[in-house]
């Protein structure tokens, strides 16, 4: 799907991430491997600290911190919000959506639009989308995309695959009518043939959680013990994935844009992992500088949220008065992968917030 979005920009991003952090140097000794073979892995992948829920934390909850925040600061209006977009995988309920659940706790007007959509890595781009889509119908409202998962719940501990690299969190931005924004091109592909790269087995109707499919098991022969439960994930299909797609969407995203990547300041890229950003780094031909990396290793990867938490990290206020090139992407579930290209800055606010979730 190719796109051209005029007249339409973010004007605000908050990343929100819980108060509990956890050390990989802490974690070793869950994985039925021998510590030092475990931590040779630390430096490689970029493991550090992740951020993890609460036990009694639920997916609103991140997104409910965020919006507070923004109402609370006088840097969002609920008089002038007219879609509210949930992205997420770990709904808090399978009913009723999580954006009526917002829409109710903070008493919206009854004409605010909710939806939500399923979707991981992608979320945040196909947030955008659907946000700008929106703005088409009520230009004179705003619209807001929150992204917000709770991976860690779905995680083995014994995983060393996942478990280190995953974290909590959430992403707000705000979209709005703006006819002097530069032209966002979009361009998004999906491949259902490979849906079981990343997978939680059980939890839906096809096979509903039981005592059965809580019981961990060695079942790919990699040593990791996860049960039907967790988050089942191909590392080496997802990795040669994305060495293989990501660069020919990124040539043909900034063909779409008539740009150069020199012409690029900031490549805002979906954060899996920081060795496999520097791989995708030199396969683009790209400086390491242009392509911020340091997310799983701080704070862990949240899926559809690292995009918003990459940019209100590394860029933050530096987006309230300069104005930068930016190429975003994002790739995962599904198989899913998409790009844009986007004029970022002029912001009314973009920060991190720090929760007790």
């Amino acid at each position: 799907m190719r796109t051209v979005f005029p007249g339409v920009r973010i004007s605000g991003i908050l990343g929100i991430l819980p108060e509990t952090e956890c050390r990989f140097e802490d974690e070793i000794n869950n994985y039925p491997f021998p510590p030092k073979q475990t931590l040779r892995l630390q430096k490689v992948m970029g493991y550090n600290t992740h951020r993890v829920v609460k036990p009694e934390t639920a997916t609103s909850d991140l997104c409910a911190a965020g919006l507070s925040y923004l109402f609370q600061e006088g840097k969002l209006r609920k008089e002038d919000i007219g879609a509210l977009i949930v992205v997420t995988s770990t709904p808090d309920y399978f009913m009723p959506p999580v954006s009526n659940l917002l829409h109710g706790q903070f008493n919206l007007a009854p004409d605010v639009m909710c939806f939500d959509l399923n979707q991981g890595c992608c979320a945040f781009l196909q947030g955008l989308i659907q946000g700008f889509l929106f703005l088409e119908r009520i230009p004179e409202k705003k619209v807001v995309v929150c992204t917000s998962d709770v991976l860690s719940k779905k995680v083995s501990k014994q995983d060393r695959n996942s478990y280190p690299l995953i974290g909590d969190g959430a992403g707000i931005a705000v979209l709005e009518r703006d006819d002097t924004a530069p032209e966002i091109h979009s361009i998004f592909y999906n491949d259902g043939t490979r849906w079981d790269t990343l997978l939680i087995p059980a939890g839906g109707s096809r096979l509903p959680c039981g005592p059965e499919t809580a019981i961990p098991k060695d079942t790919d022969g990699d040593g990791n013990l996860r049960a039907l439960d967790n988050l089942c994930m191909k590392g080496s299909d997802v990795f040669t994935f994305v060495q293989t797609s990501i660069p020919p969407l990124i040539d043909e995203i900034l063909a779409d844009a008539r740009l150069s990547k020199d012409e690029v300041d900031w490549f805002l890229f979906h954060q899996p992992n920081k060795f496999m950003l520097r791989k995708l780094a030199e396969k683009l031909g790209v400086p390491y500088e242009k392509v911020p990396m340091n997310i799983v290793e701080r704070f862990g990867n949240s899926s559809g949220s690292t995009i918003p938490i990459n940019i209100a990290y590394n860029l933050g206020d530096s987006l309230l008065k300069e104005r930068y090139t930016c190429c975003l992407s994002a790739f995962g579930s599904g198989l899913s992968w998409g790009a844009m290209t986007m004029e970022l800055g002029g912001l009314d606010f973009c920060e991190m917030l720090l929760s007790n979730c």
